[in-house]
């Protein structure tokens, strides 16, 4: 499965987020690995980030819930997470907007 979504980075926010990510924590690394995460990339255009990622396990919302419980990934989102704007088209209880896929070369 490949995930991609969007939100917003004010450009005040820029120089932290960037410098946040250049060395992320190494336990928010890790659960992101023990919950089948890889290939995980964010780039930035402007004032929004773009992330993609892909899953490889049997239970996205079980592998997804294990993530959100991991008290180090919630201490990084109490600092990253200020630093978002979230699109106001984005579904209910999105954060970031996940992108439909319209295009695949395998």
């Amino acid at each position: 499965m490949r995930i991609a979504s969007v939100i917003g980075l004010p450009p005040e926010n820029v120089a932290r987020y960037e410098e946040l990510h250049a060395n992320v924590w190494p336990g928010v690394l890790e659960r992101l690995r023990a919950s089948h995460i890889t290939n995980y990339s964010i780039y930035r255009h402007g004032d929004l980030l773009f992330s993609y990622f892909e899953y490889s396990g049997d239970d996205y919302d079980a592998d997804s819930a294990a993530i959100a419980a991991d008290p180090t990934t919630q201490e990084w989102w109490a600092v990253c997470e200020p630093l978002q704007r979230p699109l106001e088209d984005r579904a209910d209880g999105e954060w970031w907007k996940q992108l439909p896929e319209v295009f695949h070369l395998d």
